[in-house]
């Protein structure tokens, strides 16, 4: 099986990027951005491959994720289990951009970490620390298994 490498993840980032922002388009145009929610899901998680530890950056009284229910709620909101969740990717974001710290590669798993920035449709970003973590799939393809993000510590 090919090694996973930074140019496959620097592409899953910006299919993650690019996913968040449709999703927020669609909620303004009235469109199903529920579903489009479930797809990304399923596309860039590894749910379906085995366990995903994601830890998103504003839940606090269900804080982890390790369902594909929990993530969808948390990008989409609409669940019952999840009543804080009220749509991280509906803000709506016009741009969610990457910055790198490091990269850890294995043999069929790879980790890497830094910011990464969404900007809102008024211009102001909001910076958010990250760790993706990403397993290969029997297919090949590319999908995350560990996501935790939090808002920068202020003292």
């Amino acid at each position: 099986m090919k090694r996973i490498d930074k140019l496959e993840i620097l592409e899953a980032q910006k299919n993650l990027a690019d996913r968040i922002v449709r999703i927020g388009k669609a909620f303004l145009r009235k469109e199903d951005y529920h579903e489009l929610a479930k797809k990304m899901i399923d596309d860039l998680y590894g749910y379906n491959e085995g366990p995903v530890l994601f830890k998103p950056t504003k839940a606090a009284q269900k804080q982890f994720r390790l369902t594909r229910a929990g993530a969808v709620s948390y990008f989409a909101g609409m669940n019952e289990e999840f009543p804080e969740d009220h749509g991280f990717a509906l803000k709506p974001w016009q741009n969610v951009r990457f910055e790198n710290s490091g990269f850890i590669f294995y043999e069929d798993h790879a980790l890497v970490m830094g910011n990464y920035y969404f900007m809102d449709l008024d211009g102001n970003e909001t910076k958010v620390e990250y760790t993706l973590g990403y397993i290969r799939t029997e297919t090949g393809a590319l999908k995350i298994n560990i996501h935790h993000s939090s808002l920068p510590y202020r003292h």
